[in-house]
């Protein structure tokens, strides 16, 4: 599926995860929302979808600021942290990510003859815990691994260690956040590709829109390589002052 026919349920997405009513329009739209899903609480969660930007701030105290902000950098540099940074003193930040979207038609299962077999496991028991704790937190966190609602689709090693992990949370608005894991030591083997179809092939049977959030080439090549189109950016940031 092109891009432009994946803008349109990506951004219905993102509208209800804002938790206020509003709608992408031309531009930026800057809304204030306490219980934005767009960010952690307190920041201000940017989200860009084909040409058009939507903005949530926890308070109206910098919602002027924000949309001048974004008026002047355009949706190319929405997302953008160090525009951000040149403008306002930062807390902490989370992104920029890239997002991507696939449709079934879209969709480019990895087939692998001989290869051992991508499983289903409970996505919380022993095996896939013992996996989140063999990486530092930050690795484990960034995965997304331990917040699955899917089932965990794995390829296991010999002794049956578990080599690599992949599910997706489900969200409102009904997409598939997907989320994968590979040991450290099996990297590069091609092994997120293969859980990460399964899992896919999973959401897209259950009528889900699966979306692919990355920060670095290593995952968005991942996700090209299975059809994910990216369409937009993510960012969160925290301002100070």
């Amino acid at each position: 599926m092109p891009a432009a026919d994946l803008v349109p349920p990506a951004r219905r997405l993102w509208e209800q995860l804002a938790a206020v009513p509003v709608t992408f329009g031309d531009g930026a739209t800057v809304v204030v929302s306490p219980s934005s899903r767009l960010c952690p609480a307190g920041f201000v969660g940017v989200v860009r979808i084909g040409d058009g930007v939507l903005a949530t701030v926890p308070d109206d105290t910098a919602t002027a600021a924000v949309r001048e902000h974004l008026r002047a950098v355009g949706p190319a540099q929405a997302a953008d942290l160090d525009a951000w940074a040149r403008r306002f003193r930062l807390g902490y930040a989370l992104g920029p990510a890239r997002l991507a979207y696939l449709s079934a038609d879209g969709f480019t299962p990895v087939v692998a003859p001989g290869a051992p077999p991508v499983v289903p496991v409970e996505r919380s028991g022993a095996e896939v815990v013992s996996l989140l704790a063999s990486v530092v937190p930050a690795e484990a966190e960034e995965s997304g691994l331990d917040g699955i609602t899917s089932p965990a689709f794995v390829v296991r090693g010999r002794g049956g260690r578990l080599l690599a992990a992949s599910g997706y949370r489900a969200w409102p608005g009904g997409a598939a956040h997907l989320c994968v894991l590979t040991a450290r030591t099996e990297r590069g083997g091609g092994l997120g590709r293969r859980t990460a179809s399964a899992a896919v092939a999973h959401a897209l049977a259950a009528g889900l829109l699966p979306q692919w959030r990355a920060r670095v080439e290593p995952s968005r090549r991942v996700a090209r390589a299975l059809g994910f189109v990216e369409v937009g950016d993510q960012l969160g940031v925290q301002l100070r002052g």
